[in-house]
């Protein structure tokens, strides 16, 4: 069963690439129905690259090319395939400004983007779509439904990449379109009295999505009305979530390249990891692609480590939202959210995230920008039971303050207060640590390191109050931030006489990085399998019943040290063989 499961997860990348010569579908014209519909083709370079294959009709409409809207990234993957596949003789800075022009004239609307930002921050989460599970059934049997929603076209054009799906990858029909075939005719009526759908599984997508993700929709129109190059130069507050290490914050200087509406930009990034101590100065390049789309690479000053960029820019161009990331699988990476700097102070965040009731003297540092200078410790307030005692350092972008909570302070979150600044900074105020919990709570790495890359994963303890109700797992339990726990795995019975742990690979005990094991069958194993297999992974943490005041240890406040555990399911299986994109929109 376990092999079996095994192979599930690596089939369908296995699969789609067995026929990669497949031929191209031939294009055609659109409907009647749909005559009205289509985005003309302006872009003298695009005629001239594409026409010879994606044909013009008397609106200046290209068949296929017309009838489709995507990001930068789906973009990026038609102009490869009909290089590789179709000859297509484009030099690189050609297809550079081919993907400009689809991705701004033929782009998405931010409404319809943000929903599946996932796909293309590469974000590796248990998304659910709800708009229909027949589809969302059929399409994530090969890939992500990212894929899908990020995508509108015409009717038929959705049936045209049926086709497509079909022609290049074959068992495609029995991997989702016509796995198993329709139900039997003779079903019953179901419990609403309706017929039973008979449909195949490729027939219900194209009627959802068609209706779900036209090629014309209101926002789309709206936006591309208005749709204008984002002035972005100066400089702006960056905060920040680094998964094992905690908050980020600093500051990002963005400049224009080549005019103010060129929609390039050059950037410097300093920031700091206060639980870390680490201090990291990076400089890179971006394009804003569809006038909010921020795709950008940046390294850092050793030139050892760079990271994709990808960012939503708000309409009034004052915030940003995304994902720096890295790794052959994308799986690091930092949450960030950027804020242009005016005149006025803002608040980033605190370093430490929770104090303790009936603790006096705790150092709460607060992070942000135009901090003031003189600022008094009355300008602070952090709610009933927490006083500000005095202001121990201060600066631009960083504020230490010492704060005494009251034994009786009623535990929760607080938001912290300067007179006069924007921004969001919280703090939690507890008297126990209850339980600690591992997150991820299921977690995925892939052996790797001969032919393939691996894939790691990163683990964090986190620790929380119960809340109010005195209960623990409920929706009322208090955050209380990261604790250094000690790491190991254990054995996740699987199978009978299991032995994985031995095999799979090893966790960082301090910092509870898992490493996977090396591809390849391994002769040392039952029967000369690979390196695959799940385990716990399990997190100890020995709190102190005193009051420390430290950010990285808060106390249990119990008087007593008590050691908590928390553990996750860890699976690990073989290399992803073949990638669904790749990693060049933002070069």
């Amino acid at each position: 069963m376990k092999r079996l499961l095994l192979l599930l997860l690596v089939a369908p990348v296995v699969l789609s690439g067995a026929v990669q010569q497949a031929p191209s579908p031939e294009p055609r014209a659109p409907s009647p129905d749909a005559k009205d519909e289509g985005i003309p083709v302006t872009s003298d370079l695009v005629k001239q690259k594409c026409s010879s294959c994606h044909k013009a009709d008397d609106k200046g409409r290209l068949t296929r090319i017309s009838f489709r809207r995507t990001t930068p990234e789906g973009w990026e993957e038609t102009i490869k395939r009909m290089v590789s596949l179709n000859n297509v003789k484009i030099e690189p800075s050609e297809a550079r400004e081919v993907l400009r022009y689809l991705a701004d004239r033929h782009g998405l609307a931010p409404e319809e983007a943000k929903p599946a930002a996932f796909e293309v921050e590469r974000r590796q989460i248990d998304y659910k779509y709800t708009g229909d599970r027949d589809t969302e059934q059929t399409c994530i049997r090969c890939h992500s439904i990212g894929r899908a929603i990020s995508q509108r076209r015409t009717k038929d054009e959705w049936e045209l990449l049926i086709a497509m799906h079909r022609g290049y990858y074959p068992l495609s029909d029995f991997q989702a379109f016509r796995r198993g075939g329709p139900p039997p005719r003779d079903q019953a009526p179901g419990p609403d009295g309706r017929p039973p759908d008979n449909r195949h599984p490729m027939e219900k997508a194209v009627a959802h999505l068609s209706t779900a993700f036209p090629l014309i929709t209101p926002e789309w129109s709206a936006w591309a009305a208005t749709m204008r190059p984002p002035r972005l130069h100066g400089t702006w507050a960056l905060a920040g979530y680094q998964l094992g290490k905690g908050p980020v914050f600093g500051r990002v200087i963005v400049d224009a390249q080549g005019g103010p509406d060129s929609g390039e930009f050059t950037t410097q990034a300093t920031y700091t990891i206060p639980r870390t101590g680490e201090r990291i100065t990076r400089t890179g390049r971006a394009i804003v692609y569809t006038g909010y789309q921020w795709r950008g690479r940046s390294n850092d000053a050793a030139n050892q480590h760079q990271l994709r960029e990808v960012l939503f820019i708000d309409k009034d161009w004052r915030h940003a939202q995304g994902r720096w990331f890295a790794g052959a699988y994308d799986e690091f990476g930092i949450d960030v959210r950027l804020e242009r700097v005016g005149n006025d102070p803002i608040l980033l965040g605190v370093s430490q995230p929770a104090i303790r009731a009936g603790a006096a003297g705790q150092e709460l540092h607060v992070f942000g920008a135009n901090l003031p200078a003189r600022a008094a410790a009355s300008d602070f307030n952090l709610g009933p039971g927490v006083t500000v005692d005095r202001i121990v350092n201060t600066g631009a972008d960083e504020v230490t303050l010492a704060v005494s909570v009251a034994r009786d302070a009623t535990p929760g979150r607080r938001a912290v207060f300067l007179a006069g600044a924007t921004g969001e900074a919280t703090v939690a105020v507890y008297d126990t640590i209850d339980f600690i919990k591992v997150s991820p709570q299921a977690g995925l790495a892939r052996v790797g390191g001969a032919n393939f890359p691996k894939e790691f994963q990163q683990f964090e303890a986190i620790a929380y109050a119960n809340g109010p109700d005195g209960k623990p797992n409920t929706k009322d339990d208090i955050d209380l931030g990261l604790v250094d726990a000690s790491w190991n795995i254990e054995e996740y019975t699987a199978t009978y006489d299991d032995d994985d742990k031995d095999f799979v690979g090893t966790i960082d005990a301090k910092t509870g990085l898992f490493t996977p094991n090396l591809d390849g069958p391994n002769p040392k194993r039952k029967h000369g399998t690979n390196n695959y297999g799940d385990v716990w992974v399990v997190a100890t943490y020995q709190a102190s019943g005193s009051s420390t005041g430290s950010e990285q240890a808060p106390s249990t406040g119990s008087g007593q040290a008590r050691l908590l555990k928390g553990r996750a399911h860890l699976l690990v299986t073989v290399p992803l063989y073949i990638k669904w994109d790749q990693a060049e929109v933002g070069r």
